[in-house]
């Protein structure tokens, strides 16, 4: 449950939530009806009463009372759920746009002037338009505080848009099963103040490092916020891609164009498989379940990523 302070965190909430205790409250009168009328029929129609069983005639003026009345209900329960629906889908002309991107099992964020995140920062009160991308398999961006879903389809454009109201931080899920790590595919939406996210926009760093990391601490800091290690770990197991841990340095045994070879994983190798995944396979391992980072991984932060390598590798 969201505290009080969420409830109006976007400009959808109010439409939404309107729609879903209007419909709630429909089916509450439904159900206590219809369940009034079962006791009623179980009790006036019963065997003891009626041990004889005759047909009952319909009524045709009932017949059509009844569907009459029921095309109008949903008639006005649709205009009620467009009405707020509507307003999703008309995007303001100077809403600020964000590239959202998702891959098994990572949300990314690209920014205009190229900054790419793991959560998604927006000022208050400004529209934000989201252009949805997914560079996998079908995914669904859900902020539930926000009331706002849409899916992301390979190869579809889609978008989406909100205005938040509120300071704070929110939840981003996955909504879409997409695979092992579904239910750890989340991230966070932090709202700020336009003033503090002027001075965070203005900061085209990458990734957000600490001055006091060691090179190697950055490595792994750049490789946990673009979603590496969700298939790569770091202590040896095996999950959809291989482990860091001992490879740097060492023969790989790989797949290339069909053929099977020996590489030795050095900084080329490394740099290689990063902007193209799918030319040497460690056998063992599916193809195409990496896709490529060329533009969204710099040279300098390839440097710290080897570092981090050859640190877990000694």
């Amino acid at each position: 449950m969201y505290s009080a302070d969420q409830l109006d965190a976007s400009s959808f909430v109010e439409g939404v939530d309107r729609v879903f205790y209007i419909i709630l409250g429909f089916s509450f009168i439904f159900l206590i009806v219809i369940t009034v009328l079962i006791i009623v029929f179980m009790i006036k129609y019963r065997k003891s009463k009626h041990p004889k069983a005759v047909q009952i005639e319909g009524n045709t003026r009932l017949e059509i009372a009844w569907t009459i009345a029921a095309v109008i209900l949903v008639l006005a329960l649709f205009f009620i759920g467009w009405a707020g629906y509507k307003p999703m889908r008309n995007i303001p002309d100077d809403a600020m746009k964000i590239t959202a991107m998702a891959r098994m099992w990572q949300f990314n964020f690209m920014y205009e002037n190229g900054k790419v995140t793991d959560s998604l920062v927006v000022p208050v009160g400004q529209a934000v338009e989201l252009d949805l991308i997914a560079l996998d398999v079908i995914h669904s961006l859900y902020i539930p505080a926000f009331r706002v879903k849409e899916d992301m389809v390979p190869g579809i454009e889609k978008n989406m848009w909100f205005r938040a109201q509120r300071e704070g931080g929110y939840d981003i899920f996955c909504a879409e099963y997409c695979g092992l790590e579904h239910s750890f595919m989340n991230a966070r939406v932090r709202v700020l103040s336009d003033s503090a996210f002027q001075s965070w926009y203005v900061d085209t760093t990458r990734v957000e490092i600490s001055k006091d990391m060691l090179p190697w601490q950055a490595g792994y800091e750049i490789l946990r916020k673009n979603g590496c290690v969700a298939c790569h770990t770091s202590d040896g197991s095996k999950l959809v891609g291989p482990s860091y841990r001992g490879i740097y340095g060492h023969m790989a045994e790989v797949e290339t164009g069909g053929q099977s070879r020996e590489v030795i994983v050095d900084s080329l190798y490394i740099r290689n498989s990063i902007f193209n995944p799918n030319d040497d396979i460690v056998n063992g391992y599916n193809k195409g379940l990496m896709l490529s980072y060329e533009g969204l991984v710099s040279d300098e932060e390839i440097g710290l990523i080897i570092e981090y390598l050859r640190h877990i590798s000694q």
